[in-house]
């Protein structure tokens, strides 16, 4: 599941600042949790992941020696994630070897430069066999800075006792809505219409599915194109169909999977996270739980959509990069991929690992993820995406109150001034 984040406008600070601020708190940086040392020590840091320890091993036996991994376990929250690691970097801490990027931070965290371009063999391998939408997200201003670790992307969901064909629009996802409500029938459409990034994150999709740009290619610049203009309009058609939860403003990703096993709704955007669920939550509701293509937003075009997931980069300040090199590319190898895939529900970054018999029984829906990654969105590359994240929920919300020209220009406007503060954010 991409993790919900919570970030504030009014926490925005120069990137002089948040370095400042590193160097004055680098004596507590231990009470974070500090990695071991040694000859062969990598130390990586990452998100907690139930199983995840065992890739670990799996890699320190292969190694035979080479290099020793030790994981330091970051923070639940995203937030805290990336607080602990930018402290870190900005401290120019030489234990910190391998280094966790939600797929956001990429931009962020190179044009500090704190990331090791990845070149040569090692590039070679890194991306090897990835599909396009995961592989565009570890590059930044023609440089690899990072190797796939995991991918997420959202799909359309629905009962198929009640919807005999899925949309393949919004469009035609309103109009289905609407005629199940006429008749009486389960017809709620469900998706992340709070505050939060969850529903940037839908604007994004349907910008990219459009052809339109929030912000320039070189991430310096608001754009909002008529894309993007299009793109709030079928926000605002949305909120205001009469098929939108009541509770929309306030769903967030978990929200929204409980909402549709009560069994009140007919669709639903979001994670694949909420198919295993189903099948705990609501036995009788999984069995007519279906997934096809996430809508597009018009009918000549599919979808383009925004994924998740989470990268791997080696620290500028590392003492040992040869090892951390070795130490990710075998922490991303098929065969790990395939293990996180079916024990911890992370979605493989690699093409080839889709077409093992093993992702089957998990992955039912398999062949669908594996279409939208071919052509998916990435958010906007620019190192003050957490700025602009947080400027564009608070402009989006509530959707029903878009007016799409007037929203358009203030986007453009504040998302300027976002991305003109070139701040990171403490």
């Amino acid at each position: 599941m991409d993790g919900p984040w919570r970030g504030s406008r009014t926490r925005r600070v120069r990137t002089l600042s948040l370095l400042t601020a590193a160097v004055v708190a680098t004596p507590v940086l231990a009470a974070c949790g500090g990695g071991e040392s040694g000859g062969n020590i990598i130390n990586l840091y990452g998100a907690p992941e139930q199983n995840f320890q065992k890739v670990v091993d799996r890699c320190n036996q292969q190694a035979a020696g080479k290099y020793q991994i030790v994981w330091n376990k970051l923070p639940r929250e995203a937030d805290g994630q990336r607080e602990q690691q930018v402290r870190r970097l900005a401290a120019e801490d030489d234990e910190m070897d391998i280094v966790y990027l939600d797929s956001p931070w990429l931009a962020e965290f190179a044009e500090a430069g704190w990331l090791l371009e990845w070149t040569g063999q090692n590039k070679a391998e890194a991306e090897a066999d990835v599909l396009a939408g995961p592989l565009e997200s570890t590059r930044y201003k023609g440089k690899t800075y990072a190797a796939t670790k995991n991918t997420n992307v959202q799909l359309l969901w629905y009962r198929d006792d009640v919807v005999s064909t899925p949309p393949k629009t919004w469009g035609e996802m309103i109009s289905q809505a609407q005629q199940l409500k006429a008749e009486g029938k389960p017809h709620t459409a469900v998706l992340t219409g709070a505050q939060y990034e969850g529903l940037v994150v839908h604007y994004n999709t349907l910008v990219a599915s459009l052809g339109g740009k929030i912000i320039s290619d070189d991430g310096t610049r608001a754009v909002v194109d008529e894309g993007a203009v299009k793109a709030l309009q079928l926000l605002k058609d949305f909120a205001t169909s009469g098929i939108a939860s009541a509770s929309l403003t306030n769903s967030k990703e978990d929200g929204v999977r409980l909402e549709f096993e009560k069994g009140n709704a007919a669709f639903q955007l979001n994670w694949p996270f909420v198919y295993p669920a189903m099948q705990k939550g609501n036995p009788e509701l999984a069995k007519k739980f279906k997934w096809a293509r996430f809508p597009g937003a018009t009918a000549d075009q599919p979808s383009r959509v925004t994924i998740g997931g989470a990268n791997w980069g080696v620290s500028r300040y590392t003492r040992k990069p040869e090892l951390a090199f070795a130490a990710t590319l075998c922490l991303r190898s098929p065969e790990n991929q395939l293990f996180s895939a079916l024990n911890d529900g992370v979605p493989p970054t690699i093409d080839s690992v889709y077409d093992r018999p093993e992702m089957l029984e998990e992955y039912p829906f398999k062949e669908t993820i594996r279409e939208e990654l071919r052509d998916a969105s990435n958010r906007p590359m620019t190192p003050a995406w957490q700025n602009v994240a947080s400027v564009m929920s608070l402009i989006l919300s509530p959707p029903s109150a878009i007016d799409p020209e007037k929203t358009a220009a203030r986007l453009r406007t504040e998302v300027q001034e976002a991305l003109d503060s070139k701040g990171v954010m403490p």
